[in-house]
Protein backbone atom coordinates (compact mmCIF):
# COMPACT_ATOMS: atom_id res chain seq x y z
CA UNK A 1 0.00 0.00 0.00
CA UNK A 2 1.62 3.06 -1.28
CA UNK A 3 0.67 6.36 1.16
CA UNK A 4 0.99 10.09 -0.81
CA UNK A 5 2.01 12.09 2.19
CA UNK A 6 1.23 15.22 0.05
CA UNK A 7 -2.16 14.49 0.32
CA UNK A 8 -2.30 13.30 3.52
CA UNK A 9 -0.74 16.35 4.66
CA UNK A 10 -3.41 18.07 3.07
CA UNK A 11 -6.19 16.64 4.22
CA UNK A 12 -5.03 17.15 7.81
CA UNK A 13 -4.35 20.52 7.18
CA UNK A 14 -7.74 21.37 5.97
CA UNK A 15 -9.02 19.70 9.03
CA UNK A 16 -7.00 21.70 11.16
CA UNK A 17 -8.77 24.94 9.08
CA UNK A 18 -12.06 23.61 9.53
CA UNK A 19 -11.66 22.39 13.13
CA UNK A 20 -11.08 25.82 14.12
CA UNK A 21 -14.41 27.37 12.48
CA UNK A 22 -16.25 25.33 15.15
CA UNK A 23 -15.09 26.55 17.99
CA UNK A 24 -18.42 28.27 20.23
CA UNK A 25 -18.19 32.08 20.33
CA UNK A 26 -16.43 33.58 23.41
CA UNK A 27 -19.05 33.87 26.10
CA UNK A 28 -17.30 35.25 28.67
CA UNK A 29 -18.04 38.77 28.43
CA UNK A 30 -21.43 38.63 27.47
CA UNK A 31 -21.69 37.36 31.12
CA UNK A 32 -19.79 39.91 32.86
CA UNK A 33 -22.38 42.71 31.40
CA UNK A 34 -25.52 42.48 32.98
CA UNK A 35 -28.07 44.71 32.15
CA UNK A 36 -30.22 43.86 35.38
CA UNK A 37 -27.37 45.08 38.17
CA UNK A 38 -26.74 48.59 38.67
CA UNK A 39 -22.81 48.44 38.10
CA UNK A 40 -22.03 49.74 41.82
CA UNK A 41 -23.86 46.55 43.60
CA UNK A 42 -20.83 44.34 41.82
CA UNK A 43 -19.62 41.14 43.58
CA UNK A 44 -18.24 39.89 47.22
CA UNK A 45 -14.67 38.64 46.21
CA UNK A 46 -11.29 39.72 46.65
CA UNK A 47 -10.68 41.89 43.66
CA UNK A 48 -12.63 44.73 45.11
CA UNK A 49 -11.07 48.15 46.42
CA UNK A 50 -10.70 48.78 50.07
CA UNK A 51 -12.64 51.24 50.26
CA UNK A 52 -15.98 49.83 48.40
CA UNK A 53 -18.57 48.13 50.10
CA UNK A 54 -21.10 46.02 47.27
CA UNK A 55 -24.67 48.02 47.15
CA UNK A 56 -23.46 51.54 47.84
CA UNK A 57 -23.66 53.98 45.10
CA UNK A 58 -21.79 56.88 47.32
CA UNK A 59 -18.41 54.46 47.90
CA UNK A 60 -18.85 53.00 44.66
CA UNK A 61 -18.90 56.68 43.27
CA UNK A 62 -16.08 57.64 44.99
CA UNK A 63 -13.33 55.02 44.42
CA UNK A 64 -13.85 55.42 40.83
CA UNK A 65 -13.20 58.91 40.87
CA UNK A 66 -10.32 58.66 43.13
CA UNK A 67 -9.06 55.76 40.29
CA UNK A 68 -9.74 58.20 37.42
CA UNK A 69 -7.35 60.67 39.46
CA UNK A 70 -4.77 58.06 40.00
CA UNK A 71 -4.82 57.37 36.57
CA UNK A 72 -4.54 60.90 35.31
CA UNK A 73 -0.94 62.14 33.98
CA UNK A 74 -1.50 65.67 34.98
CA UNK A 75 -2.16 65.28 38.60
CA UNK A 76 0.67 62.48 38.79
CA UNK A 77 3.15 65.15 37.63
CA UNK A 78 2.06 67.70 39.90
Amino acid sequence: MKVNFKTLGMCFAAAALLGACSEPPEIAAKAAKRPDVAPYMGANNGFMTKNWTPGNQASWTESIDKRNQAQNEYSRVK
